[in-house]
C-alpha cells in the first residue's frame, strides 16, 4: 500500500468509527477523533464546534444515537497531511451527501471539517442511467 492510500485507508476508518453509535455516544471516544478546532456545518443548517456536537451527541437522557448508513465512500489527499471524503449517508430514511477534511496531527488523524447536505430520496445519482 502507497502512503498515499494508506492515509486515505486510515480517514476512512476513522469516519467509519466516527459513524459508530458506541463511539458517537461516548465523549471519551469522539474528543479521540475531533481535532480541536472542529468545524461543522450540519444537514440540519446549523454550524457546530467540537465542544458543541460532542455535548448534543452524548446528552445524558437524549436520544440514542442511531445507526448510519454509507455508501459511494472515497477520498484523496489534498496534502501530506489533509485527507478530503466524500460519500453518502442515510439515517431514519434522511439522506445527505457528505464531506470531511481529515487532518494529520501528531501521529492521529484527526476530523478537522464535517459538512453535510441533506437530498431527497427520489434525486437521481448523476452517474445512474436513466
Amino acid at each position: 500500500m502507497t502512503d498515499r492510500t494508506s492515509a486515505i485507508a486510515a480517514a476512512i476508518a476513522a469516519e467509519v468509527r466516527l459513524l459508530d453509535p458506541a463511539v458517537r455516544a461516548s465523549p471519551a471516544l469522539l474528543a479521540e477523533l475531533l481535532h480541536p478546532d472542529f468545524r461543522e456545518f450540519g444537514a440540519s443548517g446549523r454550524e457546530w464546534d467540537r465542544t458543541a456536537i460532542v455535548a448534543a451527541l452524548t446528552e445524558p437522557g437524549g436520544p440514542a444515537p442511531r445507526p448510519i448508513t454509507t455508501s459511494k465512500m472515497r477520498g484523496v489527499r489534498l496534502a501530506p497531511d489533509v485527507v478530503h471524503l466524500t460519500y453518502d449517508s442515510e439515517t431514519d430514511g434522511r439522506r445527505a451527501h457528505r464531506s470531511s477534511l481529515w487532518r494529520l496531527t501528531g501521529d492521529t488523524w484527526l476530523l478537522h471539517f464535517h459538512q453535510g447536505t441533506p437530498y431527497p430520496r427520489a434525486q437521481q445519482d448523476p452517474n445512474e442511467r436513466p
